[in-house]
């Protein structure tokens, strides 16, 4: 009862806090830079709102806000920045929402459909995990998340097997190793090849990785969660070594130099000092490219066989399927009703997991900035 009541209060201030900061701006400010801002703030709300309504008249809100703000660009320069960054801040966050929203209305018909009884009680979207039949054609329709989850999984495991112990060595070699001239050319060709597009690196592993493995395995057709994961593996290497050398450089000097100071080598110092008090930036440097690894879909959508079925052995990385991604990009142009429906599902999976993805890397990152004393 006490931490509610210690709650409200501290709630009740914050408001009381910025209440007061709202009035003192107001009373600062001009009334015709008041009235300037507030009149490109409305204008780009009005104008986001007739976009989202495909309204004709959606024009005239946004020419609006053009003339506000360069009028306030010119007088009130410092006001409209701080306006406009606010806006397109909430403009951002209001587009995500909207976008998940979305997302998950779309999957409702294929959720339904797919309900299961689990103890007497109906669960929606139940069956979608509790069987492994994909079948859009022939009754009766049936739909299931298992056999393309089962194949993102070892993609990704494939993939975070090359891209974890080789990012992290490549970062540790660059931050700690490498001389400057070295680290000067080599990280930023690294960056580089985070732009390289991923249609690029799937037909390279079409065209020249699929045949050789087919050749020197004996295999049955060209596609292979092994060779699909080496190639995404490849393709999240870039992200993997720039946060990771990012967490590396962060490291304070003071704490190499103490342990060098005490007689270690610079290896030991690398495996003792860096390396654990980096840990965090690191492991959220793999888990990014595990993200990467997830959600891509062009490398595995030309290199699978997009057959949505479970391999055997469950384990045998050398066959390949179907992925979550690539069953999206095989089907979206020609599914309608329940089939198009049950995309957005597969949709849902990989935003939920990329999500919770992306906010254990920050959570990581936030405690390593307290790790080290806020020194990054």
């Amino acid at each position: 009862m006490a931490q509610t009541t210690d709650r409200a209060e501290r709630s009740a201030e914050t408001v009381a806090r910025l209440v007061r900061r709202l009035r003192a701006f107001v009373a600062d400010t001009e009334p015709a830079a008041l009235l300037t801002v507030g009149l490109l703030a409305g204008s780009m709300l009005a104008a986001f709102v007739g976009f989202l309504a495909a309204s004709n008249l959606t024009v005239v809100p946004f020419a609006i806000s053009l003339v506000a703000g360069g009028y306030g660009w010119v007088r009130h320069q410092g006001l409209t920045a701080r306006v406009l960054t606010l806006t397109t801040t909430i403009a951002t966050i209001l587009i995500l929402l909207l976008i998940t929203v979305f997302i998950a209305l779309e999957a409702l018909p294929t959720i339904r459909y797919e309900s299961a009884t689990l103890f007497g009680v109906t669960v929606p979207g139940l069956g979608l995990f509790t069987h492994t039949t994909w079948d859009a054609v022939s009754p009766p329709i049936r739909y299931s998340m298992v056999t393309m989850i089962h194949g993102t999984v070892m993609v990704t495991l494939v993939a975070t097997a090359v891209a974890g112990p080789l990012g992290v060595a490549a970062a540790l070699f660059l931050s700690e190793i490498a001389p400057p001239t070295v680290r000067e050319l080599v990280k930023p060709g690294v960056e580089i090849l985070a732009g390289i597009p991923s249609i690029v690196y799937g037909f390279i592993g079409f065209t020249i990785l699929s045949p050789w493995a087919s050749d020197q395995f004996e295999l049955v057709g060209q596609g292979t969660y092994l060779f699909v994961g080496l190639v995404v593996g490849l393709m999240a290497l870039p992200t993997v070594v720039s946060v990771a050398e990012d967490a590396l450089s962060s490291v304070p000097e003071s704490m190499k130099s103490g342990s060098l100071a005490v007689g270690t080598t610079d290896w030991q110092t690398m495996t003792s000092i860096t390396l654990p008090a980096a840990f965090s930036g690191v492991s959220a440097a793999v888990l990014l490219g595990v993200g990467r690894a997830i959600g891509e879909t062009m490398a595995a959508t030309v290199m699978l066989k997009g057959v949505p079925k479970l391999t055997e052995p469950i384990y045998n990385a050398f066959y390949g399927q179907e992925t979550l991604t690539s069953l999206i990009a095989r089907n979206y142009g020609e599914a309608d009703g329940l089939q198009l429906s049950a995309l957005f599902v597969a949709g849902v999976i990989l935003f939920v997991t990329v999500l919770f993805l992306s906010i254990g890397a920050q959570y990581i990152e936030y405690r390593m900035r307290r790790k080290l004393g806020g020194e990054l």
